[in-house]
């Protein structure tokens, strides 16, 4: 039978190429509401490392979850700057 990991990995590859022609499609306009959108589910994922990372014992999954708390509030923050660095650009010069 095939294990849960290849399928896991068979998924994986194929939501990357899919994810990559479906971006390479999108017109430059609609970049800023797509990363609002892609910011609110990072947020979701922080909410789940958040609650992987519940107690305070030094397990495997707290550890997962720390370092899934890490990244995901660098990916929220950093895609916050760069959605406002957008609209910044869309501006009028005053």
């Amino acid at each position: 039978m095939i294990s849960t990991f290849v399928i896991g990995l068979y998924v994986f590859v194929l939501a990357i190429f899919i994810g990559f022609e479906v971006i390479t499609k999108i017109p430059p306009t609609l970049h800023t509401p797509l990363m609002s959108g892609s910011n609110a589910i990072s947020g979701i994922t922080l909410v789940g490392a958040l609650f992987c990372a519940r107690t305070g014992e030094a397990s495997v999954a707290n550890i997962l979850g720390f370092l899934a708390i890490a990244f995901a509030t660098i990916n929220v923050v950093g895609g916050f700057m760069v959605t406002d660095r957008m609209l910044r650009m869309f501006k009028k010069k005053r």
